[in-house]
């Protein structure tokens, strides 16, 4: 017998923004529940963004997510006792949540600056299509295309 469906949880809109991407971003940077340190840092990185660019926040971070979101991603499939990396198209909810992640995870991975530079810098470079998340979805989209030839195992 097959689990009750999972209910999604609404998520409000940020207070400054009024955006309910930005929140979802803000809940993926924040760290043991501590939401307004996140917010300070999301925020700080946003005004460093404006500063630099003298564009809208909204607009770089939103370029920045598309640029990074990828399209293909590849998933073990076990048949006949060897395992196969199976190309398969992204969903846009994971899609979102998967470039959020690799923005994030790329600005935790520089060194000796604080979290909103580090995180602003690469938002920045995600929207010229240029650093360390758009290299890992370039990775990813090359281990879709190196697999093609399992696609026909896709589910």
């Amino acid at each position: 017998m097959r689990r009750k469906k999972k209910e999604k949880r609404i998520i409000l809109p940020d207070p400054v923004y009024g955006n309910v991407t930005v929140a979802k971003f803000i809940n993926q940077v924040m760290r043991r529940g501590k939401k307004e340190k996140a917010r300070k840092i999301v925020y700080k990185a946003f005004d460093i963004i404006k500063e630099r660019t003298k564009k809208e926040p909204l607009e770089i971070f939103d370029l920045a997510l598309k640029n990074v979101k990828p399209v293909l991603e590849v998933r073990p499939r076990r048949i006949g006792g060897a395992t196969y990396q199976v190309p398969r198209p992204v969903l846009a909810e994971r899609g979102m949540t998967l470039s959020m992640r690799w923005i994030i995870g790329a600005a935790r991975s520089k060194k000796g600056k604080p979290m909103r530079e580090k995180l602003a810098e690469e938002l920045i470079a995600a929207a010229n299509n240029t650093g360390a998340a758009i290299k890992k979805k370039e990775d990813t989209h090359r281990m879709a295309e190196a697999n093609r030839a399992f696609a026909h195992f896709a589910w």
